[in-house]
């Protein structure tokens, strides 16, 4: 593609306020992660059920850190599974979803892995595949696209 056709790359800090709209989530607190290719969210009580001939899971997040007690329940179509492994060496088999993904004024739809993240630090982690060609990361800032929202 030729560069003078592109848009200009947004610049984010390692960590930035998200929002996934069409799961319900209004904020969240991710994580640039370079080092996975595809993004990850922290899920919990994970279900698969059958959707007009097409598997869909249900799952409840706790979009915020150390608050337990705001859960949001989400629903979402299963596009692929995918073996993931972890910053740990391990391999786990993990639902893929698509959903659309919200960074500063951008809304685009990425791929997202859904996982059991109750032991990290970050609910969500962005991978190298959804920045790819839209945001360049400054290791030394956070929040460059804005923050916490209300």
């Amino acid at each position: 593609m030729d560069s003078e056709k592109r848009s200009p790359k947004q610049c984010a800090g390692w960590r930035e306020w998200a929002s996934l709209p069409d799961l319900g989530i209004d904020k969240i607190k991710a994580k640039m992660d370079t080092g996975a290719r595809t993004s990850c969210l922290h899920a919990f009580h994970t279900r698969v059920f059958d959707k007009e001939g097409h598997p869909w899971l249900e799952f409840h997040v706790h979009p915020r850190q150390g608050d337990v007690d705001t859960v949001v329940v989400c629903q979402a179509p299963i596009v692929d599974q995918r073996d993931v492994t972890d910053s740990g060496g391990h391999v786990e088999n993990r639902p893929v979803i698509l959903t659309q993904l919200t960074l500063g004024t951008e809304s685009w739809p990425v791929e997202m892995t859904v996982t059991n993240r109750d032991t990290m630090k970050f609910r969500m982690l962005i991978g190298r595949t959804a920045m790819r060609g839209r945001l360049l990361i400054d290791s030394d800032s956070s929040y460059l696209l804005g923050e916490q929202p209300k």
